[in-house]
């Protein structure tokens, strides 16, 4: 199977197969000069970007023009020369063509994990997005650098939930609620932040005895903080946040939404003094996709299709579904099926053509039929590999991607606690 890139290059007008956005087929650096923030095409591109969204400069004309063979030859020549000095992780989501130079792959947690194995490494190459180069930074050791190829791949849902977004939400709450703990302890209510979050927010949650969550230990996380508080706050993904706790019983009408553009997140008092979980208005734009409907045509078109979701999909999805996990949820569960068997799954495009090519026992396609990757992952391209790494060998740190200790220390603290409570 054609790699996702390669794909979007052989779509034409009127084929079967069709993309979101007919700018998937340019480079992503074309993007860069760009006057206002922006995600770039794909599944993000409708979101707005927040002011201070980091951009990307323009990189050197040498990286834009050079082609896929003497891109290769200088990665592969560079990623040589630097030896253990080096280490390269790619997320799951990234494109095929850059996912190949990666020394692990994997999820966001399991990568910055895999940051932490290689302590030798000088420089840790993140091909991934802003928030997992911050997390990076925060559990490796403080004489290595990470390193964000292009400096735009950046996370839609990330940035729903801001600092001062978060901040004001809390004194509002602590304002109804008050800070003295019940009868049995349990304080009014417990921060938790998907790991899908900038490292301030982890930081918010270590300072105000919260927790940081994955897709996978979602529901423990929730366990630990019900402990602990009579109530979540829950950010920034409202469908994680919902699907995983009212697979634990939570109900729906003790699961208001915060937005935080409205008063009171848009709730009258009684509501949000009744609620369990009170969940972030912020969402993932790839699993947005997803629809019921989808999952119905793949149950005509494939009589027995087993059908996996990721949890970031809107609950009707997650219903209607077979299974929800995690990426690395959906990877085992290939991996472990008896040859012959049909998937549809519903996660970021690059990961299950991936799958598909590498399974070719089973037959495995994504529920949604239009090609639409993750707009920021996608800002990764060989070019910024071949950049950041020749600039290594020269000595020079490019797109380095440093928090602060201030941020750090409390943000370890919550992904401490997060490691602690394991299922």
């Amino acid at each position: 199977m054609p790699s996702v890139a390669t794909t979007l290059n052989l779509i034409r007008p009127g084929g079967a197969v069709t993309s979101c956005s007919p700018a998937l087929k340019d480079a992503p650096w074309n993007f860069d000069a760009v006057p206002v923030p922006a995600y770039g095409p794909g599944s993000s591109m409708a979101d707005v970007a927040p002011a201070d969204t980091p951009r990307q400069g323009e990189i050197p004309a040498e990286y834009r023009t050079a082609t896929d063979e003497e891109l290769d030859r200088r990665i592969l020549a560079a990623k040589a020369t630097l030896g253990d000095r080096v280490v390269v992780l790619g997320h799951f989501y990234q494109r095929d063509e850059v996912v190949k130079y990666a020394d692990f792959v994997g999820d966001s947690f399991q990568l910055a994990n895999a940051a932490r194995s290689r302590p030798a490494a000088e420089a840790i190459v993140f091909c991934g997005v802003h928030f997992m180069a911050e997390t990076a930074d925060i559990v490796s050791n403080a004489d290595q650098q990470v390193i964000l190829p292009n400096l735009a791949a950046g996370c839609s849902m990330a940035d729903m939930a801001d600092i001062d977004s978060v901040t004001e939400c809390w004194e509002q709450l602590e304002e109804l609620y008050g800070t003295e703990p019940d009868a049995s302890g349990r304080v009014p209510v417990i921060p938790v932040t998907y790991m899908n979050s900038s490292a301030a927010l982890k930081g918010f949650c270590g300072e105000h005895g919260g927790i940081v969550c994955t897709s996978s230990n979602a529901a423990t996380v929730l366990e630990w903080a019900f402990e602990r508080g009579q109530r979540v706050l829950f950010f920034p993904d409202q469908h994680l946040g919902r699907n995983t706790a009212k697979a634990m019983g939570v109900p729906l009408e003790r699961m208001p939404m915060w937005n935080p553009r409205k008063p009171l997140g848009g709730n009258d008092e009684q509501a949000v003094l009744d609620a369990r979980v009170i969940l972030w208005h912020g969402f993932c734009s790839v699993h947005k996709r997803f629809t019921v409907a989808q999952i119905e045509k793949a149950r005509a078109d494939f009589p027995g299709v087993r059908v996996i979701v990721h949890p970031e999909c809107p609950m009707p999805v997650v219903d209607a579904a077979d299974e929800a996990g995690s990426t690395d949820y959906i990877q085992k569960a290939i991996l472990a099926a008896e040859p012959g068997q049909v998937f549809a799954i519903g996660t970021e495009i690059n990961m299950v053509q991936r799958l598909a090519a590498e399974h070719p026992e089973h037959t495995i396609f994504c529920l949604d039929p239009v090609v639409c990757p993750c707009s920021t992952m996608y800002r990764i391209h060989p070019g910024y590999l071949a950049w950041v790494l020749e600039a290594l060998v020269g000595g020079e740190v490019l797109n380095r991607i440093s928090v602060d200790e201030s941020v750090a220390a409390p943000a370890r603290v919550a992904l401490e606690r997060m490691l602690a409570a394991r299922p």
